[in-house]
């Protein structure tokens, strides 16, 4: 039986086990799939040892600290700075991004002519997948953070001219994750309108504080279920290939 897993801190929330572990029964694969709860990564290549792992998947706050473990990384992975899958063959890591793939392909069909301009919440791992995905698109966007840096805006700095101006927010950040379901993105959400579009890479619970506040407002919404969903096939697709 070959095993898989997920690799991330305080990850019991997390979609993957269950997903995978529904996929393999339904489709008759001899594997297995577990969560790896870690609070530092330096115990990476203690569960790969043991669990004789064939690759695995990497989440939350270790996007970017795999890259130093791995002996190869996907030029697109690269570009990014951020893996969240890991395929080891002969005993080498390689590493690969599939979250701007499944952010692609989830939002493309909301996309309407007035998404042309995009607020990314967040500066982590995945908020730098979603920028690729943007640029991919043909999306400009700027990145919110808490703190001021050189490019982008902070939380105070928006307002009711940023939010008009850009009618496509994501939210990259885990406020709102299960249990800590009444945390949000501190934006100005009564500048929102119709023609906003909220995502949020948030799944548990399906409808976030912060996509709540958007509907509220008339905007858009989407989680991030399919997105994590299209990702993980996209997974299974690399650790499959010969």
């Amino acid at each position: 039986m070959d095993n898989y897993g997920l690799i991330g801190k305080n990850i019991n929330y997390s979609f993957s086990k269950d997903y995978f572990t529904k996929k393999f029964t339904k489709e008759e694969i001899a594997a297995a799939y577990q969560n790896f709860d870690l609070d530092e990564i330096g115990g990476l290549f203690e569960i790969i040892r043991t669990e004789k792992l064939k690759g695995f998947n990497v989440t939350i706050p270790f996007k970017e600290k795999v890259i130093a473990f791995l002996d190869e990384i996907d030029a697109e992975a690269e570009k990014i700075g951020a893996v969240n899958t890991v395929k080891i063959t002969n005993g080498k890591l390689i590493g690969y991004n599939t979250d701007s793939f499944g952010f692609v392909k989830s939002v493309f069909p909301l996309l309407e002519k007035q998404h042309r301009k995009a607020l990314v919440l967040g500066t982590g791992g995945a908020s730098k997948a979603i920028a690729h995905g943007l640029h991919g698109l043909g999306i400009q966007f700027e990145f919110v953070s808490r703190s001021p840096t050189e490019k982008g805006f902070t939380y105070e700095q928006l307002s009711q001219k940023i939010i008009a101006e850009h009618l496509l927010i994501i939210n990259c950040t885990p406020l709102g994750t299960f249990p800590k379901i009444e945390e949000n993105p501190k934006i100005p959400y009564q500048f929102l309108g119709k023609k906003h579009l909220l995502f949020d890479l948030v799944y548990n619970p399906p409808l976030s504080k912060f996509l709540a506040k958007g509907k509220q407002q008339g905007a858009t919404i989407c989680n991030g279920q399919k997105m994590l969903q299209f990702q993980a096939e996209k997974a299974w697709e690399i650790w499959r290939a010969k």
